[in-house]
């Protein structure tokens, strides 16, 4: 069984070698070079070529380039597919040689032929600055140097005439610190129940901010002794300072004696509203005397305010006639509290204290007087 299948398949082995064949057989190759391709069983594509000499080259891994050498051919120019067309010429304008005629209907220019006239000069009559044109802020004079007449010059005055806007400046100046104005105060209008004494001090003044005319006048005395003392003070006052005004001019005593007095003082005012006054007082007969007060408003409330207050006096000799001794002659201290109907309108209870000391508490007791007394008063403080 095994060996007839054999010799069958026989044929077939004989005529597999035959179907196999080289295309190339009896073809000769030409030799090539022996090469790591040959040797391989592979042919030289390039077999016979004659390669040019490469640069020499530093030793890389990196391939040769097999294109090494070789020139590329140049690119070939693009064709202009309209080479060799002429441009066929513009068409001609229709309108060509056409005069265009006015619209039907349309209005003639009134202005037709007339000469424009030439655009006024804003600057002309101006003062001009140096480069030859109209004047610039640039242009002014800076400092003291006087300005141009067309800015130092007024011109509501050249509109509404120079008599009328010096009326209206002038009530301007009055309205804005530069007018008049004057106050009268009475600071002390008081009675005393004990001893049915009463006491006053008034003052009042008429000016401007600076420069015033001012009057001051105190005095005291009792029911059934008439006024005990009494001076009136009429002083020119300066403003010297914001809150300080330098008075000097006479004062006058009418009791207990008459005598004048050259006067020099100060009103101020201190930080936190402290008012204060100071003089000094020199007599016709060469006496020195001197005068200190001083209060503070402390607000209770919008209405209800207490005021401490202290007046000092000082004599540089002793004055029997006046019953004053040298140094501090007398003190006098008060508290009061006052309401305030309206701030014009205020009365006010408190309580004063007063004491001599030195020489002038010798005069007083000379006299069948305390040298100290403690007093309630009642008043009113006003001002309009």
């Amino acid at each position: 069984m095994m060996r007839p299948a054999l010799i069958a398949l026989l044929p077939a082995a004989i005529a597999a070698p035959a179907l196999a064949q080289d295309p190339h057989a009896g073809h000769q190759m030409p030799a090539a070079p022996a090469s790591s391709a040959s040797r391989a069983g592979t042919a030289d594509p390039h077999a016979g070529h004659q390669m040019p000499v490469a640069a020499p080259q530093p030793a890389t891994n990196a391939p040769a380039d097999p294109h090494a050498g070789h020139q590329a051919p140049p690119a070939p120019a693009a064709v202009d597919p309209h080479a060799g067309h002429a441009a066929p010429p513009d068409p001609a304008d229709p309108h060509a040689g056409h005069t265009s005629a006015p619209p039907t209907g349309a209005a003639a220019d009134p202005h037709a032929g007339h000469a424009m006239p030439a655009p006024a000069d804003p600057h002309a009559g101006h003062a001009t600055g140096a480069s030859g044109g109209a004047q610039t802020g640039a242009d002014l004079p800076v400092g003291a140097a006087a300005a141009p007449a067309v800015i130092r010059d007024n011109l509501a005055d050249a509109v509404f005439g120079a008599a009328p806007m010096q009326r209206a400046r002038s009530i301007l100046a009055e309205e804005h610190g530069g007018g008049r104005a004057s106050k009268l105060q009475a600071d002390l209008l008081e009675w005393s129940p004990k001893g049915d004494g009463y006491s006053w001090e008034v003052e009042g003044w008429v000016g401007g901010d600076i420069n015033r005319f001012a009057f001051k006048t105190e005095g005291e005395g009792a029911s059934g002794k008439g006024v005990e003392a009494a001076e009136v003070q009429l002083l020119y006052s300066r403003a010297v300072a914001r809150y300080t005004d330098v008075q000097v001019g006479l004062r006058y005593d009418f009791e207990p004696r008459s005598r004048a007095y050259l006067t020099v003082g100060a009103d101020a005012m201190f930080p936190y509203w402290f008012e204060a006054e100071a003089a000094l007082f020199l007599s016709d007969k060469g006496d020195l005397f001197a005068r200190v007060e001083g209060s503070y408003d402390w607000r209770l409330t919008q209405r209800l305010i207490l005021q401490p207050r202290a007046e000092l006096e000082f004599a540089a000799q002793d004055t029997p006639e006046a019953e004053t001794g040298s140094g501090l002659s007398t003190a006098e201290l008060g508290l009061r509290l006052r309401y305030e109907i309206r701030r014009e309108f205020a009365p006010y209870v408190g309580v004063a204290y007063e004491r001599s000391f030195g020489d002038t508490a010798d005069f007083v007791r000379a006299h069948g007087e305390k040298a100290e007394s403690t007093r309630f008063v009642v008043g009113l403080r006003a001002w309009f």
